[in-house]
């Protein structure tokens, strides 16, 4: 393919000319003769003609198949060198705009003539890799520093949520890489190990040993890092750590020697991609089939709560992992036990103003209120879902919706954060309260009550209220 460049600059000339030359045959019309005599020397074809003239055009064998770029320094003039370009015969009409932001006046105008034209800026361009590479470096030294500190610790535990989900489980298995450490020397562990079905499969398949770990056992380790989770999640049995890398929303309460916390990314898998990439360090098959798997999971495929950085992580991945064995890895998700939640939602079910209220009652396992939580976010006319249950005297409630309404993690705050553990991202959101304290704000509701009464909160926080109004109601004496 050919390629016509109308430039001045020299530096955009020859910037233009290392980036196009592979893909393009690529000729430069130039007014300066020793500027033009300086780039052939140096194999840069160019020809001294005035853009303004169409038989320049014609003398270089303009076709309407040719990328014209045409500079804009803000210069006059520019008008009549399109429409000598148009004249001759081209129709592939580029203006890279130079040191300045074009008038609306002046783009009209060159509209008039070339109604194909499109307009780049060359600052714009060049921002994409630039800002990364220069963010690359600040990781790459961010991490270089965690990297010496653990150096010489002998014991070190990589700590994470209870009942950890696909994103702890490999943001746990990419920062043992990014230590260059074994299983021996850092030990992945959470005080509630692994037991939902499709988490269990991940861990066999992947041959990932996680750790039963006592809180007593903290003081045995001569570093302890936190992935997908920070320190005050743990109830202040964790006041300090070495290291908290993390993509939920920062949370105060604790002391940590590094940290890297980025709530607008989708995943804590992604920000360990960047970790990984930025100091060089092999990523096995293994480690990118449970990222990458990791990242599917965590943003339900890009369906929320997604960010560029995890597009671009997901496209690094994916060569390195085992597509065939992700898909084994998701199998059949939804099992009799899930279906059976699912059908105790709906006894106790609110649905008005698009807003699905539900309360599971007692339930084995916490994993069940957010998987009800997510499959009923596909019912149609529903935007949000909240689902709430009791695990061993506390009550759980996940909140979910498409993403573009309000702040689910600010709703669960408003509501809950006075009486336990709450917050969230935008599009998912968790609560976390003792029943006591909960029957205390609210009394002793059946599951049709409370159903209601967060479906009520929920509606009344959509309403544009500062926050969720929650009506005064004394507390029962209950035996």
């Amino acid at each position: 393919m050919r390629a016509l460049a109308v430039c001045q600059d020299e530096l955009v000339i020859r910037t233009l000319h290392r980036v196009l030359s592979g893909v393009f045959e690529i000729e430069f019309l130039i007014e300066s003769r020793p500027l033009a005599r300086r780039l052939v020397d140096d194999g840069v074809a160019a020809t001294v003609a005035d853009p303004r003239r169409v038989d320049s055009y014609l003398r270089v064998d303009l076709t309407p198949n040719t990328c014209v770029i045409v500079e804009d320094n803000g210069r006059r003039g520019l008008k009549r060198v399109v429409s000598a370009i148009r004249d001759a015969g081209g129709s592939l009409v580029y203006i890279l705009h130079v040191g300045h932001t074009p008038q609306r006046r002046n783009v009209d105008e060159l509209k008039a003539v070339c109604p194909e034209l499109t307009h780049l800026d060359f600052a714009e361009l060049l921002a994409g890799p630039l800002t990364t590479e220069l963010g690359r470096s600040l990781t790459r030294a961010r991490v270089q520093q965690y990297q010496r500190y653990f150096a010489d610790a002998d014991r070190v535990l990589i700590l994470l949520h209870n009942e950890p989900d696909p994103d702890a489980i490999a943001a746990g298995l990419a920062l043992r890489n990014v230590l260059r450490r074994t299983k021996a020397t850092a030990i992945i562990g959470a005080v509630q190990g692994v037991t939902r079905p499709e988490n269990l499969r991940m861990v066999d398949m992947l041959d990932i040993q996680i750790e039963t770990i006592t809180p007593a056992e903290f003081a045995g380790f001569d570093r302890i890092a936190t992935v997908d989770v920070q320190p005050h999640y743990f109830g202040g049995l964790l006041p300090r750590v070495d290291l908290v890398i993390d993509h939920h929303p920062e949370q105060p309460g604790y002391t940590s020697v590094f940290k890297d916390i980025r709530a607008d990314y989708g995943s804590t898998c992604t920000i360990l991609t960047e970790h990984l990439r930025a100091v060089d360090v092999n990523i096995s098959e293994r480690t990118a089939t449970a990222m990458l798997y990791a990242i599917k999971s965590d943003t339900l495929f890009f369906a929320r709560q997604t960010n560029r950085v995890d597009l671009e992580a997901f496209s690094y991945l994916y060569p390195l992992a085992d597509a065939a064995m992700i898909r084994k890895m998701e199998g059949a998700e939804i099992t009799l036990e899930r279906l059976e939640h699912v059908t105790r939602a709906l006894a106790t079910s609110r649905l008005r103003n698009r807003v699905f209220s539900a309360f599971l009652g007692q339930t084995s396992r916490e994993d069940f209120i957010p998987y009800t939580a997510d499959f009923l976010l596909q019912v149609e006319d529903v935007k949000w879902t909240m689902v709430s249950g009791i695990v061993n005297d506390q009550f759980v409630l996940s909140v979910r919706n498409l993403g573009y309404a309000r702040n689910a993690g600010e709703f669960v705050k408003a509501a809950f954060g006075d009486i336990g553990n709450a917050g969230g991202h935008r599009a998912m959101a968790k609560a976390v309260v003792p029943m006591e304290r909960f029957r205390a704000k609210f009394g002793d509701m059946s599951g049709v009550g409370i159903a209601a009464r967060i479906g009520e909160m929920a509606e009344a926080f959509l309403s544009d209220a500062s926050e969720p109004r929650t009506p005064r109601v004394e507390a029962k004496a209950t035996k």
